[in-house]
């Protein structure tokens, strides 16, 4: 919840920074695509998304997205054992699975008040949905058998790597850290869900070519069986995030709009 409210602050600064500003010297752009990436800071993870957005009148598109994100379970706490191994690394206590979801969805995108001035502000909303596919690889970890000598001292006597719930039975050991990411990945299921999104852009880039954008939002998981990620028994179907996003990508297919002069609308008129 610190990210989201730090990013959140952050929106905050560039209104007041660039609600401001010298008219735009360039041509207005009446239709246009738009090609963007944003890395996403999650109240429960982070991730990429990828968005085009068709031009469907002057102010509503259609947006196509594609996002990665883990999801974490909010009881993870970071752990390490380097009070008795000097070469423990960080873990989860009592993780089970690393998961992640891959989602790929549409929506509409409407621009609420458009950019006039050059170093303003234009605010967006939009919403989408789709499909979603939950990955869940096991976690192995790196179990040290501990032994003492007769000055009762301890020592590593064995190295065993296992998962959290199958090592139960392992007398006097202690976690040193996860075995390699690439451990247990032969085990990884997928399972199908649907998402949706609803959300607000801030885009404050200085030129009409370009994109740079603050989101925020809301994003809700669902999948068709409970996705188990921590080993205290409550496996959830349905995820909730608070999410903001730094987005920057670029203007295609666009058709502009001259600016007219002064001197051409008094010819005009």
């Amino acid at each position: 919840m610190k990210r989201i409210a730090i990013l959140t602050g952050l929106i905050f600064i560039i209104c007041d920074i660039f609600a401001q500003g010298e008219l735009l010297e360039e041509d207005n752009i009446f239709y246009k695509n738009e090609r963007t990436f944003a890395v996403v800071l999650g109240s429960n993870g982070l991730g990429l998304n990828y968005r085009y957005g068709k031009r469907l009148t002057a102010l509503r598109k259609v947006i196509y997205e594609i996002d990665f994100a883990s999801i974490r379970h909010p009881k993870e706490i970071q752990l390490s054992s380097s009070v008795y191994l000097l070469s423990s690394r960080s873990f989860v206590f009592g993780k089970l699975n690393q998961f992640y979801s891959l989602r790929a969805g549409i929506g509409l995108h409407d621009e609420l008040f458009p950019k006039i001035d050059k170093g303003g502000i234009s605010i967006r909303r939009y919403y989408a949905f789709g499909p979603s596919i939950g990955i869940a690889k096991p976690i192995y970890y790196n179990f040290e058998i501990i032994g003492y000598d007769i000055n009762g001292e301890p020592y590593i006597e064995s190295t065993v790597v296992d998962k959290f719930q199958n090592s139960q039975h392992i007398q006097s050991s202690i976690i040193s850290g996860k075995a390699s990411f690439f451990k247990g990945f032969d085990e990884t299921s997928l399972i199908p869900g649907l998402y949706t999104k609803l959300g607000v852009m801030f885009e404050f880039g200085k030129y009409n070519q370009t994109i740079h954008a603050i989101d925020a939002g809301i994003l809700l998981d669902g999948f068709i069986k409970k996705i188990e990620i921590m080993d205290d028994g409550k496996d959830q179907y349905f995820f909730l995030t608070l999410f903001a996003s730094y987005r920057f990508g670029r203007v295609i297919d666009a058709k502009y709009k001259m600016k007219r002069s002064k001197i051409d609308e008094i010819v005009t008129d």
